[in-house]
């Protein structure tokens, strides 16, 4: 008899440790508010982006230790001042940061701002950096390493001559014979009428993708080969009637000033 009061008593106490870590979990759980970014640098390039699209929102992701809330609650965050090159109002805005209720995950708006963006691509384009650092607040305690507190941005508006190569030296090239000469308008455009394609013949636009990538940057020897029909009627087609059209000349040599209006008829004998 005493040794199963013995065994009933011990489990009795087991249950009671058992009880108690699972309400001290319960109460870390709910209460603790530690925030941290998911990353430690993110970088955006307007690049083949159309003209026509002036801002970009960079998300900056972040994330919190503990239970989600029905409450919205804000993100405490500050600029590492020695270690931004960009001009708020001007190159970026930065919108209110928060996490929304029920989640555990949220970001940092960066609005990043095309018209205040310096350079071009005769002369080089000008590279942003941003850098934040969790803060702590009314809602949120920066926590893990030191690391996980900061995030760099980085961020510019070039536009890139595309890694089509010979197959010898690797020496980049562009084909005049279907596009004049290079001019980062033109690929900008020829991007756009690609993407287009997805619309029209879906299955046909993936098969590219996989070939040539998501924004043309890999076919080879600029050669579309097997799509020649496709890029034609398509993309040079359609590149070759806005660069004619009188009615965007204006709007074109306002972005770009030195434009070279030479874009060949696809379909000229």
């Amino acid at each position: 008899m005493k040794k199963f009061s013995y065994i009933i008593g011990t489990l009795a106490l087991a249950l009671g440790f058992t009880a108690c870590e699972d309400e001290d979990y319960m109460k870390f759980d709910t209460t603790y508010t530690g925030i941290y970014f998911t990353s430690d640098s993110s970088q955006y390039s307007f690049s083949v982006t159309p003209i026509e699209v002036r801002e970009y929102t960079l998300k900056v992701p972040v994330q919190i230790m503990g239970a989600p809330s029905k409450l919205t609650r804000s993100i405490g965050f500050e600029l590492v001042t020695d270690q931004c090159k960009a001009i708020e109002g001007v190159q970026y805005e930065i919108d209110e940061a928060v996490i929304l209720p029920n989640s555990i995950t949220g970001y940092i708006p960066i609005r990043i701002l095309r018209d205040g963006l310096q350079g071009n691509y005769a002369n080089g384009y000008e590279r942003y950096q941003l850098t934040l650092r969790l803060v702590k607040n009314e809602h949120f305690t920066p926590t893990l390493d030191s690391l996980s507190q900061v995030h760099q941005s980085k961020f510019d508006n070039a536009v890139e001559q595309p890694n089509w190569t010979n197959g010898k030296d690797d020496e980049k090239i562009w084909i005049e014979r279907e596009l004049g000469a290079w001019h980062p308008y033109k690929f900008i455009k020829m991007v756009e009428y690609f993407h287009a394609i997805e619309e029209i013949h879906p299955e046909t636009y993936k098969n590219m993708v996989k070939l040539y990538g998501e924004n043309l940057e890999h076919i080879p020897v600029g050669d579309p080969n097997h799509y020649r029909t496709i890029f034609r009627k398509y993309i040079y087609a359609p590149m070759y009637e806005h660069f004619n059209n009188p009615a965007n000349r204006e709007m074109i040599l306002n972005e770009y000033p030195d434009f070279p209006f030479d874009f060949p008829n696809p379909f000229a004998e």
